[in-house]
């Protein structure tokens, strides 16, 4: 008897691809891509096929050739750290 349901390779397309545009604000930890050989890390992004954000921060996209085929291009998926806040100013000391 075949096994019903699952996860059919059909449909399995819509899962894959790039989850975030340029300019788009990101948590750490967030997914950028799945399954990807369009898009290699840059900064502030790790991973191996799913690539995911190291740090808080805007996502942004840079081009860059090929270290073994010129001919190549490859696009870069890098992450603008957002700055950390200010510490408050301490209030003056009255006595």
């Amino acid at each position: 008897m075949a096994k019903h349901g699952g996860l059919s390779h059909i449909h399995y397309r819509e899962t894959r691809g790039l989850k975030v545009s340029a300019g788009q604000f990101v948590r750490s930890g967030s997914i950028l891509t799945r399954q990807g050989d369009k898009w290699k890390k840059g900064l502030n992004v790790a991973g191996e096929g799913t690539l995911f954000a190291k740090a808080d921060g805007t996502v942004y996209f840079t081009k860059k050739r090929s270290a073994y085929r010129k001919s190549n291009i490859h696009t870069l998926i890098n992450i603008k750290p957002e700055k950390p806040a200010k510490p408050s100013s301490k209030a003056k000391k009255t006595k």
